[in-house]
């Protein structure tokens, strides 16, 4: 897990408010696992975010449906990926160090998602804000 890590910037807005606010929350509860801490705080946190990767890819995966993106189903896969990434760092959680646990967070927002949302992400940006645009809502501040 050598791999380079990226922190929330504004490179990150699309534009696009439900997605960018729970793009941003979730490196947020990434940043939480900084610094000391106890086993159930980092449990109880690491327990909040896999609910809210959960969360985020199921309302972005409907996003998407109801705009028509055409890779869908290609997304879809990469959402099940990082999700089976999250079920595993909780299962071996138990076992591991609080530093091991507040790394392999890292490496999977501050890494893995980073990276798919300037690369899969950013490729649904134009449609999902034309359609946005074409019901009637306002663009994103």
């Amino acid at each position: 897990m050598n791999e380079p890590l990226s922190e929330w910037s504004e490179r990150l807005v699309f534009g696009i408010d439900p997605i960018d606010a729970q793009h941003k929350q979730l490196f947020d509860l990434a940043a939480t696992f900084e610094g000391s801490g106890d086993e159930i705080r980092m449990m109880k946190t690491l327990a909040s975010l896999s609910n809210y990767v959960v969360e985020h890819l199921r309302e972005e995966e409907a996003l998407l449906e109801l705009c028509g993106y055409p890779k869908l189903e290609a997304h879809r896969e990469l959402h099940r990926r990082f999700r089976t990434m999250i079920v595993a760092l909780l299962e071996d959680a138990r076992q591991m160090t609080l530093d091991e646990i507040a790394e392999r967070v890292h490496y999977l927002i501050n890494g893995w998602f980073y990276d798919h949302i300037m690369g899969a992400d950013l490729d649904y940006v134009p449609l999902v804000r034309a359609h946005l645009a074409a019901a009637g809502e306002p663009p994103a501040e």
